[in-house]
């Protein structure tokens, strides 16, 4: 089996391939593809491909609704990156309550100075004096992976922590500190917090999230911190905000062109995700995931279609991608009834999604007559035989 790497992949992923599979930059007929950054949208799918994996949560640069309606599953890596934004977000915190990066500028300015140096930095480090985040109300909106690691993380710097995520999962909230105060209203988390830190994904919803409205319910020197979309937060408002004093410091992790050069605004450039641990972790987290697709048709993460896997239990396995609607699993069980067939095992998933996902465990082979009759159904996207 090949599989195409659009960038560069950590060779952690061979531990899983093994001898089945080869990673290559270059083939005609992949049975999936491998990516962290590269752009996609305009990239032509190969035929062959049955799934794609993004070594990363984020998958803004891969045509996930254009993947679907051609029946190609697309993976990604929740979680296995989310210490090490984790980190990097504690460092934020503590750099938007302290002018450290101003200091360190500033130090660096000294330079050729001599032995005034020492004295220099006794008189001027009053200029960077600031706050510390202990005692101080954090508020977290998103309790994913990363959320859920940086409010339990302000808990133990002492930080009263006030989460916000009306769709948190049960294991989230499971993993979540008890001593985590929950907020219904995301309102009254910016009104009052001393700390904001955004962790969802980017959608219509929270598109602008952080703008000049909800920024004016905010505590008159408070600070934000963006590790998960730019366009979270609006950057001409942001911009006002932080010139005005309204908002003491804006630290984000997507630089742009207005941003950059704008006093108590830290544009870091993308390095959430930027640990070779993150990496490994993402790329084995995928790996396994595509070549359980691709051998059992089971799917786990996937952003374009539902969770669906079963165990083994029959002679041959089916699996089908289909339109959503009524009667299409009923179509495709009648056919294999009337080969006096027994069906072993069945799953099926929608979540109202466009396209659902079905397994099917056989106990003898299927004709080949019979898939063909089932991949000519009306409604079907792509039937596999595993």
């Amino acid at each position: 089996m090949k599989i195409l790497k659009l960038n560069e992949i950590s060779p952690v992923v061979n531990e899983v391939f093994g001898n089945k599979y080869t990673l290559e930059k270059d083939c005609a007929d992949p049975a999936g593809i491998m990516l962290r950054s590269f752009n996609m949208h305009e990239y032509k799918i190969p035929e062959s491909v049955l799934c794609v994996g993004r070594a990363g949560a984020g998958v803004n640069n891969i045509p996930v609704d254009k993947c679907a309606e051609n029946g190609v599953v697309v993976f990604n890596s929740p979680g296995a990156n989310a210490n090490a934004v984790k980190e990097l977000v504690l460092c934020a915190l503590l750099m938007s309550g302290r002018k450290i990066v101003d200091g360190i500028n500033w130090t660096g300015s000294l330079k050729g100075k001599g032995a005034e140096v020492s004295k220099l930095v006794e008189s001027g480090k009053k200029n960077f004096v600031g706050g510390e985040i202990r005692g101080k109300k954090l508020g977290v909106i998103g309790l994913g992976a990363i959320g859920a690691l940086v409010a339990n993380a302000a808990i133990e710097l002492g930080m009263t922590v006030i989460g916000y995520d009306p769709y948190i999962s049960i294991k989230g909230a499971w993993n979540l500190d008890n001593h985590v105060k929950k907020q219904d209203d995301v309102n009254a988390l910016f009104a009052e917090c001393d700390y904001v830190t955004l962790h969802v994904p980017l959608t219509d919803v929270t598109r602008n999230l952080v703008c000049e409205k909800t920024i004016s319910l905010m505590k008159n020197g408070a600070a934000i911190v963006n590790f998960s979309r730019g366009e979270l937060v609006n950057n001409a408002d942001i911009i006002a905000a932080v010139k005005s004093g309204k908002i003491s410091r804006y630290v984000t992790d997507f630089p742009c062109d207005e941003l950059l050069g704008i006093e108590n605004i830290i544009a870091i450039p993308h390095l959430g995700a930027s640990t070779p641990e993150a990496e490994d972790n993402c790329a084995y987290m995928v790996a396994k995931q595509m070549v359980d697709f691709i051998e059992n048709g089971n799917i786990t993460n996937s952003v374009n279609f539902p969770a669906c896997s079963q165990n083994r239990c029959g002679k041959q396995r089916l699996t089908v991608i289909h339109v959503n609607v009524k009667n299409v699993l009923n179509s495709i069980t009648d056919l294999i009834s009337k080969e006096g067939i027994n069906i072993s095992g069945f799953s099926s998933q929608s979540e109202n999604r466009k396209f659902a996902y079905a397994i099917i465990d056989v106990d003898d082979a299927l004709p080949a007559k019979v898939i063909e009759k089932i991949s000519k159904l009306e409604n079907i996207v792509k039937v596999r035989v595993l």
